[in-house]
């Protein structure tokens, strides 16, 4: 029997995954997780039971009722860009998809049995085609991996948060639930954008489509590599206290800031890992089953453990240098928070910006 589910997908000259696992794509703190969650037993059957309590069913009739579905005859390039997705990442089942108005750019992937994805008119007005294919990609690549499963039970949380705030301690909890799941999901955004550029198969349209997210529709006045050295700065610049700022402020986010997506991007882009991806050489889906939890997370152990020892950000110098025995704990914690150095003259320290 004929396969028709891609037979509207443009003919391009880019590369195809067949049977590829998300592990292929995914950032070792995601994959990590997710491998350790699908190898629970009983897991899909207790997030069945979960839909119950669950406002998808309210979510699935909201943007049916209030949004426009992509297809055919509604947003039809946007459809196109969808099937060429999910025929690149060879994803059997092409999910929903939805625009809906708003004039802030967002794009997200959610749903506990089948994955909806939702673009927003910010977005599809914002982006050029190439930049959206990545996009599309991006979104694509979450549904492959499973988050929106995840996203679905970050929002209910966020939301019961709100509700029990009353509640003595209750808020806490949920709270605590609620950070960690934001943590493990702005590293599932970092696989996501992976996701989305072997897609897209274009570096420099996922560099502009995350330089207008953050700059808006004005590419005569930015540049890609003015844009990296931000993200370098960033995570250089300043002192402990700086430090702290950049963790306060990253704690109430869903996703890394735009800069360190951009470069993260690039420097996996730039891997071996990428490149075997792209001669044909990458992890298959019929090999999940096999896939072992105590390496996937020996993986990602070494990545943060690489991260620590490679970082130019003030506390995780510090973090590697009291790992590898450096030196007397408070005076090495006085001249981080100062600037200053053994010998010399403390000074403010202060020289980071705000992103």
């Amino acid at each position: 029997m004929t396969d028709t589910r891609f037979e509207k997908v443009p003919a391009r000259d880019r590369r195809r995954f067949p049977d590829i696992s998300s592990r292929a794509y995914e950032h070792p703190a995601d994959r990590s997780a997710l491998v350790a969650l699908r190898k629970l037993s009983g897991f899909d059957t207790v997030f069945k039971a979960l839909s119950g309590l669950l406002p998808e069913r309210s979510l699935r009739l909201l943007f049916l009722s209030d949004t426009v579905r992509v297809g055919d005859t509604q947003f039809p390039h946007l459809n196109a860009m969808l099937r060429d997705a999910c025929y690149i990442l060879d994803l059997e089942k092409v999910p929903q998809m939805y625009v809906q108005q708003d004039p802030k750019p967002n794009a997200m992937c959610i749903g506990l049995d089948e994955p909806i994805i939702v673009v927003t008119t910010g977005l599809v007005e914002l982006l050029d085609e190439e930049e959206m294919r990545a996009v599309v990609g991006h979104e694509v690549g979450h549904a492959l991996s499973g988050h929106s499963v995840y996203r679905t039970i970050l929002l209910f949380l966020t939301n019961l948060a709100m509700k029990v705030a009353w509640i003595p301690l209750g808020n806490v909890a949920v709270m605590a639930i609620v950070t960690g799941l934001r943590e493990w999901f702005r590293k599932s955004e970092l696989s996501a954008d992976r996701a989305g550029l072997l897609v897209g198969q274009d570096l420099q349209a996922s560099m502009r489509g995350l330089m207008k997210i953050a700059g808006g529709n004005h590419l005569h006045e930015m540049n890609v590599d003015a844009f990296l050295a931000q993200a370098e700065e960033y995570e250089a610049g300043g002192d402990l206290r700086d430090s702290v700022l950049k963790i306060l402020n990253m704690l109430p986010r869903t996703h890394p800031f735009t800069t360190v997506r951009a470069a993260e991007l690039k420097k996996w882009a730039e891997s071996r890992d990428y490149q075997r991806i792209m001669d044909g050489h990458y992890p298959r889906r019929e090999e999940d089953k096999d896939t072992s939890v105590t390496d996937s997370f020996r993986q990602s152990a070494t990545h943060y453990a690489d991260s620590v020892r490679t970082s130019k950000d003030p506390l995780m110098k510090l973090v590697g240098d009291l790992a590898g025995g450096a030196g007397d704990l408070a005076g090495s914690l006085r001249d981080r928070f100062t600037g200053g150095g053994s010998g010399g003259t403390s000074g403010s320290g202060a020289g980071g910006k705000d992103v």
